[in-house]
């Protein structure tokens, strides 16, 4: 099949799941085409049977704000007509299926029918989907698309309580990339970071509100009482001022280490022995799913679909959002040495589930549903 990919082609979860679910279609021979404003960041180098396709936004003076979304519809219909694209499917509800929607009546009237696939994964429905100005245009291109996914069932319930969606939604959840490089993992890279003794803690976001890094911190100062030990923050963001200010706070500047944005996490966790996610709301989880396939148990909020990937008392823990106190005493126990191995296996167990190998033909099923029927 010829395959459109939208998305946006940042480190955040929709992206990253979009890039990868496209990079995979393309081993399995499948042809993609990605549709963007720039290049995936986790699209890498020239590989076979991927194509980019770059949404170039005009810069008319007579536009305050520039129409990306208009520009992305005429795009879709360019590469559809001319690449001959079987199905797009696009990640994230604004402004992608509202773009799809409008390329597909305009290539209707030329007398193509593609069917598009609109996934949802998380803000688009929990954060921006709330919004009164925008649940009439995401509650209308949800029901006008030909197949909705969710990346969890915590997500389908969310979108079916706050918007009025008459079609059914599929559950298809998030999913772990083998690693193809060797692994660099070794004690040498751990001790640049942390003596040894020393436990290392890790955080991953895109430090914003909802991820609530500064209970991250906040956890960390309680932990570093009773065990000696070291957080790593990889990500930047809104609240990384809010994080500085209270590592001074509690004199733990010597403890915590920013490494900013980086490519790929799995180095990094590589050397980590837990991964904390004390975020408000998560529709999946998926840096909490990345740190448990390398076996980095979970420390987090039972909030959202978190739960359905971090089991409680099996590959991490799970407390109320904002309970710092609990998540303390929780790592404590975990990072015992007694605990630590067990755990450690659990989480590489659980993350088995996720696998991309039981993921990829889900998705294939409903591509090929849709191609049949059109």
């Amino acid at each position: 099949m010829k395959i459109g990919m939208v998305l946006y082609p940042t480190f955040g979860g929709s992206g990253v799941v979009g890039t990868e679910l496209g990079k995979a279609l393309a081993l399995k021979g499948h042809e993609i085409h990605f549709i963007t404003y720039s290049q995936p960041v986790r699209l890498g180098s020239f590989r076979e049977n991927i194509f980019y396709h770059e949404v170039v936004v005009s810069d008319y003076p007579l536009f305050e704000f520039q129409p990306y979304e208009t520009e992305l519809a005429s795009k879709m219909v360019d590469v559809v007509r001319f690449e001959k694209l079987d199905i797009l499917h696009v990640h994230y509800a604004i402004p992608h299926a509202s773009a799809a929607f409008m390329a597909k009546q305009i290539l209707k009237s030329q007398g193509i029918n593609i069917p598009f696939v609109t996934t949802l994964h998380g803000t688009d429905i929990t954060l921006v989907g709330r919004d009164p100005s925008f649940e009439p245009v995401i509650t209308f291109c949800i029901n006008e698309s030909d197949a909705v996914t969710a990346v969890s069932e915590s997500l389908k319930a969310a979108t079916y309580e706050h918007f009025n969606v008459k079609r059914n939604i599929h559950v298809i959840s998030n999913f772990v990339v083998p690693e193809t490089e060797k692994s660099v993992f070794s004690e040498h890279m751990r001790l640049k970071y942390a003596s040894d003794g020393e436990r290392i803690v890790c955080h991953i976001s895109n430090f914003r509100k909802v991820k609530r890094v500064d209970d991250v911190v906040r956890v960390f100062a309680l932990l570093n009482k009773a065990i000696p030990s070291k957080l790593i923050l990889v990500g930047d963001g809104p609240e990384r001022y809010l994080c500085e200010r209270l590592c001074r706070e509690f004199n733990l500047c010597d403890k915590v280490i920013f490494l900013g944005k980086v490519r790929d996490t799995t180095h990094v966790l590589e050397i980590a022995d837990v991964f904390l996610l004390p975020s408000e709301t998560e529709s999946f989880g998926l840096a909490a799913l990345e740190a448990m396939a390398v076996g980095v148990p979970v420390i987090s909020s039972n909030t959202g679909g978190i739960p359905e990937v971090n089991i409680h008392g099996f590959s991490g823990y799970l407390s109320n959002v904002g309970d710092v106190e609990d998540m303390a005493k929780n790592m404590i126990h975990l990072l015992h040495s007694d605990n630590l191995p067990t755990f450690k296996i659990n989480a590489k167990e659980r993350s088995k589930e996720f696998s991309l190998e039981k993921i990829l033909p889900l998705y294939e099923e409903i591509y090929r549903n849709l191609v049949l029927n059109n």
